[in-house]
């Protein structure tokens, strides 16, 4: 199962947010736990630049399901 936080405010970027989801079991929390130990990836990046970033680094296509889970989750909050 995912566990997804969401702050009271949800000020930061897209990319801050999916590093801060790396506690916990599913795809966006692995997905997050390559973003926080991956000194490249889009911190500052909205959903989009995460995409590209992946593209760059020819991740599975897993990865970008959990990058459109992570997204709508992030939409929803």
């Amino acid at each position: 199962m995912t566990n997804v936080k969401f702050p009271e405010d949800q000020g930061g970027t897209f990319g801050e947010w999916l590093v801060a989801q790396a506690d916990g079991s599913g795809w966006i929390n692995m997905l997050a736990k390559a973003a926080r130990a991956d000194r490249g990836f889009p911190r500052t990046g909205d959903a989009d630049a995460v995409r590209k970033y992946l593209s760059g680094k020819q991740a599975e296509g897993d990865m970008f399901e959990a990058l459109d889970d992570a997204e709508s989750a992030w939409l929803r909050g």
